[in-house]
């Protein structure tokens, strides 16, 4: 037996939930590179779609319509089989630098230097400005979201064919070739990010560029961000950056800007691709408090278990019962014959 069998548990028995600092040696892979993943500050993004091209290019995805969908620039609308990478364009009002509130919805007023819209700070003559007249100030929110890579990966999980595995690099990544197109883990996802594609109804997501990560290149999206909104690293590395990101736009009075999906110890352990967000998690289309959707698995089957035994007890007392009547009715018989 090899010296990573010699732990607490054994490769394939990996936890379903809480902490987990070893994701990839979990599932085994002894000697593993560190854990890599994506750092997405948001406060950088210029929405040129460069990442959504990036990815398409390099995994030969397919189109996933050409149409306009009416949603600022936002055409892709969210991630899905044939779009891996997507980025969200979210238009807000916020109020004027006077301190008047915002409206609802609205968030605080970003640092000097954003990026601002044409007239976004024009005044109309009656003291109101391209904001509707309230006196605010139009913005966008631009992000580029991608699969999560969660530490604790239901999709992995649920899998019944091995499809989706866990890489060296504590990656996800699905095999489409074996992938027989059950679904189980599309509504594992707590983030919504899998998805079936219609025309053949496997599995497709975000591979974080495993072939390029096996070759030491970083994956496509990162290279062609211009902005570096984009940043791929070791994860520890990534997450001390991030939070000096946070300290910086707080000390620039973006008071707002806040990490998502950094922490280990989070309902799903901590993502493989964490961000950076100037507004609640919800603006974004996020979830404010994702759970790994297996996590409870374990109390289920105990309790699938218990009741199991119960209903086995109860149908044996059922057929036991009358059978230990007929016999006593027949062992008193024979004793009475027995005193005669």
């Amino acid at each position: 037996m090899t010296d990573h069998l010699l732990g607490d548990h054994l490769p394939g028995d990996r936890l379903l939930s809480g902490a987990e600092p070893d994701p990839a040696g979990d599932a085994g892979h002894s000697g593993a590179p560190p854990r890599t993943g994506f750092f997405t500050d948001t406060s950088v993004c210029i929405g040129c779609k460069a990442c959504e091209v990036a990815c398409k290019e390099w995994n030969a995805l397919p189109e996933d319509g050409l149409s306009l969908s009416g949603m600022s620039y936002d055409n892709t609308q969210g991630l899905g089989a044939s779009t891996w990478r997507h980025v969200a364009f979210i238009e807000q009002e916020v109020p004027a630098r006077g301190g008047a509130e915002a409206p609802a919805g609205g968030g605080p007023p970003t640092a000097e230097g954003r990026t601002r819209l044409p007239l976004a700070d024009t005044d109309d003559g009656n003291g109101g400005g391209a904001g509707g007249g309230t006196g605010g100030e139009l913005r966008w929110l631009m992000a580029s979201d991608v699969c999560k890579h969660c530490t604790h990966a239901a999709c992995l999980d649920v899998c019944p064919t091995g499809s989706l595995f866990r890489t060296e690099f504590g990656t996800v990544v699905v095999q489409e070739d074996i992938c027989n197109g059950c679904g189980y883990c599309v509504p594992a996802c707590p983030y919504g990010v899998i998805e079936q594609r219609p025309s053949d109804g496997r599995a497709f997501k975000c591979t974080m560029c495993y072939d390029r990560l096996g070759a030491g290149q970083e994956p496509a999206c990162a290279k062609a961000c211009p902005t570096e909104s984009i940043q791929y690293g070791p994860l520890d590395e990534l997450r001390e950056r991030a939070a000096l990101r946070v300290d910086q736009l707080h000390a620039a009075g973006v008071t707002d800007a806040r990490l998502y999906g950094h922490e280990p110890d989070d309902g799903v352990g901590g993502d493989g691709a964490f961000f950076l967000l100037l507004d609640e998690p919800e603006v974004y289309g996020l979830p404010p408090d994702p759970v790994v959707t297996t996590r409870d698995l374990p109390a289920m089957w105990k309790h699938a278990g218990a009741a199991a035994l119960s209903l086995a007890g109860g149908i044996a007392l059922a057929f036991a019962g009358p059978a230990l009547k007929r016999f006593g009715r027949a062992t008193g018989a024979t004793g009475r014959k027995g005193r005669r």
